[in-house]
């Protein structure tokens, strides 16, 4: 008995490559199921009315709606090392990477928070000594 190489080449030549998919799809599903597991889902707060987002563009906090009476603010900056009142360092005021701001500096002066400083503006009337202090943390 011969064996015909010519029909057998033509015959692998002739085949088409075929890709087969299952591998493929058990692999995707077993790494979804790995992300999905491994994945750390956490509620955050997030603000649904996006109106009184734009017409509140000046970045300063908005504590007047839900803060109640409490005369001074604690405002965390990351890494903060810097505090200027009206060109004057009150740096001293820094406790644990925060200030505490008055509320009426909040509501009518301005205030700039740039990485690891504040600048602050007061309104006329509020000296420098009250527009911040040290909070208690």
């Amino acid at each position: 008995m011969t064996i015909d190489v010519k029909k057998h080449k033509k015959k692998i030549v002739d085949q088409k490559p075929s890709i087969n998919l299952v591998p493929f799809i058990d692999i995707l599903f077993t790494i979804m199921i790995f992300l999905v597991v491994t994945s750390n889902f956490s509620a955050t707060d997030v603000q649904t009315d996006d109106a009184t987002a734009a017409d509140d563009a000046s970045g300063k906090p908005n504590v007047t709606d839900v803060s109640g009476d409490a005369q001074y603010y604690v405002m965390p900056v990351a890494n903060l090392h810097k505090v200027v009142v009206n060109g004057q360092d009150r740096s001293d005021a820094i406790s644990g990477s925060a200030v505490g701001v008055q509320a009426n500096v909040i509501d009518g002066g301005q205030i700039q928070i740039k990485p690891g400083e504040i600048i602050i503006n007061t309104p006329p009337g509020v000296s420098v000594q009250d527009a911040v202090q040290r909070p208690e943390l």
